[in-house]
């Protein structure tokens, strides 16, 4: 059974970086056919995808968030990191890991979802 489980502070305060790990337990982050994402779900508003990291290494980002965003993974450790810098309010949200089998927010049968973990930006 393929778990998926964010960690991390709760709390950033803006402008610094907020860094979340997703621990993946059932499935490996060498996975050929996966790529490790990070989707956003902020207050009152729809999902918002973030970027992925592949078997290989290779990342790929919203063009609205890459210059502040980096995913990278531990295959020893078989987890995968979101950062994402700078922080302001508006970057307050609910944060997901997923595996999923496409870029984006395109839902596949084999998809599946950490349970999400609260991130507030405030002062």
């Amino acid at each position: 059974q393929v778990q998926l489980q964010e960690s991390g502070p709760g709390l950033v305060k803006p402008s610094q970086t907020l860094s979340l790990t997703c621990s993946v337990s059932g499935d490996s982050v060498t996975n050929l056919y996966v790529y490790w994402t990070w989707i956003r779900q902020p207050p009152g508003k729809g999902l918002e995808w973030m970027g992925a990291i592949t078997s290989s290494g290779s990342t790929y980002y919203s063009p609205s968030l890459k210059s502040r965003t980096s995913i990278s993974r531990d295959t020893t450790k078989n987890h995968f990191t979101l950062q994402l810098s700078s922080v302001t309010p508006e970057d307050t949200a609910v944060y997901f890991c997923k595996r999923a089998y496409n870029l984006g927010l395109t839902h596949t049968s084999g998809d599946r979802w950490g349970q999400g973990t609260q991130v507030t930006v405030s002062s």
